[in-house]
């Protein structure tokens, strides 16, 4: 009989782990929508994307007003808003007064406007690795650099009875990443359009845990294949985003994914997508308009793909750490410290940039290089986890002591 690696690798599904324990899935548990949160009401969902690679902060978000910020980059600094090299306007677009989007952000500028897109800006890690695999696992983990065998993630998802659906956890790619690690359970499902249920061999492997003798391997195996079953049964629906809507690239794909998953009603609460390639130690400018056009393009479709349903989903960016306020000898930046956040969705308080900005000269950066984090990312999620999920944060990130809040949300 074929392994359950090759079936799992054929069906295009990745499964949660306990600890680090071999669990095909650990079945979801949360309640029903009807009596998690009231007939009538919709099921909350909160959405993590993470920007793998360092993103540089200053050239996404751009603090124009500080005069140091030119001088530390001096080729490679985003024109101020306004600014015109040649026919037409090249400079960042003006958010504030202060501070700016790159000139490649401009299919978020209505995000900004219609105040569902919100800033925060010297944000981070308190861990100070530069290094991109201990950032990042920090960060997914939801430390301050301790290592953990669960993710934030998984941890905000709430522990409950009985009749919940398999798919409450997701992360849109091959993997399932270190953020939705955990008890909770969680799926990685890479292309649902590619998705397959083994045939004869997925029939033997399910009659095998159902015979099983122990009580969890059956939950699990049942859990695995209803999972399995939800996504097939999507899969087989033809899918067409909302009238106006085109997405872009393989990020834009993978957000189409999971918008389909949302708007099927299968029980989505938290899910997870990743975009890698923001670690731009030379020629920074072109590979980061790119990124940021696609990385743009695909929020912007997902917010009016889900149109209404927007009102009920928050979706946070984070990337492992900033890049260091100076540019390198090959028109680039190197792994620094502090950088930005965004939060976008129905009940943000958008069209504020939040946080408190350190400055850039010299003795206000962080190691005499670096944007100083003058606020905790797990801040911003502890907000989130409060305020949109209804979590306790101290359950969620524990150890970790929350300041007051920023005020990110309109209703929490």
């Amino acid at each position: 009989m074929r392994s359950r690696r090759w079936f799992l690798r054929t069906s295009g599904l990745a499964v949660g782990v306990l600890g680090t324990s071999q669990i095909w899935l650990r079945p979801a548990t949360a309640q029903t929508p009807s009596t998690l949160l009231g007939a009538g009401r919709s099921r909350k969902v909160l959405v993590a994307i993470f920007q793998r690679g360092a993103a540089d902060g200053l050239n996404i978000v751009v603090p124009f007003f500080e005069k140091r910020y030119y001088q530390l980059r001096p080729t490679i600094a985003v024109p101020a808003p306004g600014s015109v090299v040649g026919p037409a306007p090249t400079g960042a677009i003006d958010l504030d007064g202060k501070f700016a989007f790159n000139q490649a952000m401009q299919a978020l500028k209505p995000l900004w406007d219609s105040r569902q897109l919100a800033v925060i800006h010297a944000v981070g890690s308190p861990h100070t690795s530069r290094s991109h695999a201990d950032a990042q696992a920090s960060m997914e983990s939801g430390t301050d650099g301790t290592k953990a065998a669960d993710g934030w993630l998984n941890r905000a998802l709430p522990l409950s009875s009985q009749n919940a659906s398999p798919l409450r956890g997701v992360a849109v790619g091959a993997t399932l990443p270190q953020a939705l690690r955990g008890d909770r359970g969680a799926v990685a499902v890479d292309d649902l359009a590619k998705f397959q249920i083994g045939g004869e061999a997925s029939t033997i492997l399910e009659r095998l845990y159902a015979r099983s003798a122990d009580a969890q391997t059956r939950t699990r195996g049942s859990g695995m294949f209803d999972a399995m079953r939800r996504i097939d049964s999507i899969r087989q629906q033809p899918y067409t985003p909302t009238t106006g809507v085109f997405y872009q690239g393989a990020f834009g794909t993978r957000l189409m994914q999971l918008a389909r998953l949302i708007k099927s009603d299968v029980g989505v609460e938290v899910a997870f997508v990743d975009l890698d390639g923001w670690d731009h130690h030379a020629n920074e400018n072109g590979q980061l308009q790119n990124i940021l056009r696609e990385f743009s393009a695909g929020l912007s479709a997902f917010a009016r793909d889900l149109g209404d349903r927007m009102s009920d989903v928050v979706v946070v960016t984070m990337s492992e750490f900033g890049r260091t306020a100076a540019e390198n000898g090959n028109q680039g930046t190197d792994h620094g410290h502090g950088g930005v956040m965004m939060v976008m969705g129905g009940p943000v308080r958008g069209g504020s940039v939040y946080g408190q900005w350190p400055g850039l000269e010299r003795e206000q950066l962080f190691e005499g290089r670096d944007l100083a984090v003058t606020t905790d990312y797990r801040d911003v999620l502890s907000e989130l986890v409060k305020g949109h999920l209804g979590q306790n944060p101290t359950q969620v990130f524990p150890g970790h002591k929350t300041r007051p809040p920023l005020g990110l949300l309109r209703d929490a």
